[in-house]
């Protein structure tokens, strides 16, 4: 009976998958594909602030945890986010934040303190070193996002943040998954 229900579930996703006509543009190019277009410009953006936060010997990735840790506590009044919170607010997965996280650990700019109500949680917590990299970082994340809005054009880079926004959504995903109905 179960292998008719799995033949059947099949069945029904074969009929739902998309054809492409054999003359139809190359979905995998660079400007008819929107995954590859934000992935390439990701990777640009990563680059370029990576470049910026060089002095400091930090990532952009290092630089959004600590950002994230710090507006967590403003927002919260509390210690810090646990790796859950943190993952979620960066929309990452757990292990990414965790493999993220070594470095501000190893350098003792973020303590991992367990949670006082549930040890088995960690909370992620900047230290006054981290506190202390964390302003001087911001100075060079400012000038590489002036840079940025000048070469784009404030308009488009403004543009630009609110489409990334949209797109990395909540209502965007539930959307995109109800339209898989059609």
């Amino acid at each position: 009976m179960e292998k008719k229900a799995t033949s059947k579930a099949r069945a029904k996703r074969a009929e739902s998958v998309p054809t492409i006509e054999s003359d139809a543009a190359d979905v995998f190019a660079p400007l008819a594909c929107t995954n590859t277009a934000l992935r390439r410009a990701s990777r640009r953006l990563s680059q370029l602030y990576d470049e910026a936060l060089a002095p400091l010997d930090m990532k952009a990735t290092q630089m959004a945890l600590l950002s994230q840790i710090d507006r967590y506590c403003k927002e919260h009044a509390s210690e810090g986010p646990s790796l859950q919170e943190l993952a979620s607010r960066l929309g990452i997965q757990v292990s990414a934040v965790t493999h993220a996280m070594r470095p501000l650990v190893r350098d003792e700019l973020v303590e991992l303190r367990a949670d006082a109500e549930d040890k088995r949680s960690k909370r992620c917590v900047l230290t006054a070193l981290g506190r202390k990299q964390l302003k001087a970082a911001l100075a060079y994340w400012v000038a590489a996002n002036r840079r940025v809005d000048r070469v784009l054009g404030a308009g488009a880079a403004a543009t630009l943040r609110t489409l990334a926004d949209k797109v990395a959504s909540d209502d965007f995903f539930e959307a995109y998954q109800a339209d898989s109905a059609r």
